[in-house]
């Protein structure tokens, strides 16, 4: 597996893992933002300085997380691994490689959100050292509220 750092014309290949990975959250409520990007909202947020790391196998993307630097910390959001590969490590790949680059500047902690209800995402993190330390409802413009929880990693 190589784990590469994303420019921004891999705008769509990042929107194209993400979208696969997230269809599974089309029918909560509700549904996942992630499912209303586009190519170019990606695009957009990469040029104004979001970052993300693309996993591939034999050349063939499978898997990515967007990332930012916010308040000393690493900030990251839509960890994605298409449906095939999901239950196969790359995740958890994809993070280790995550938790390097903050050591290359000088980060110690990560950040992601997660939703309450999905306790296998917050398993996942919760099994290679990360805790929940808030809790907060998400009130969506739809009139829509998401619980979710804010965990952290210290390196």
């Amino acid at each position: 597996m190589e784990i590469n750092s994303a420019i921004s014309s891999d705008a769509s290949v990042i929107h194209d893992l993400m979208i696969k990975a997230f269809m599974e959250y089309k029918d909560e409520i509700p549904p996942s933002s992630a499912l209303e990007e586009t190519v170019q909202s990606v695009s957009n947020a990469l040029e104004k300085g979001e970052k993300a790391l693309i996993a591939f196998e034999e050349n063939n993307p499978v898997g990515m997380v967007r990332f930012q630097l916010k308040d000393k910390s690493l900030y990251f959001c839509r960890l994605s691994v298409i449906p095939e590969k999901q239950g196969k490590g790359i995740a958890k790949k994809i993070l280790k490689s995550l938790e390097d680059y903050a050591n290359k500047v000088d980060i110690n902690t990560l950040i992601c959100k997660v939703r309450m209800t999905v306790p296998k995402n917050i398993q996942l993190y919760s099994s290679i050292g990360y805790d929940v330390y808030d809790e907060e409802v998400i009130h969506k413009p739809n009139g829509m509220n998401i619980k979710v929880v804010s965990m952290k990693k210290l390196l």
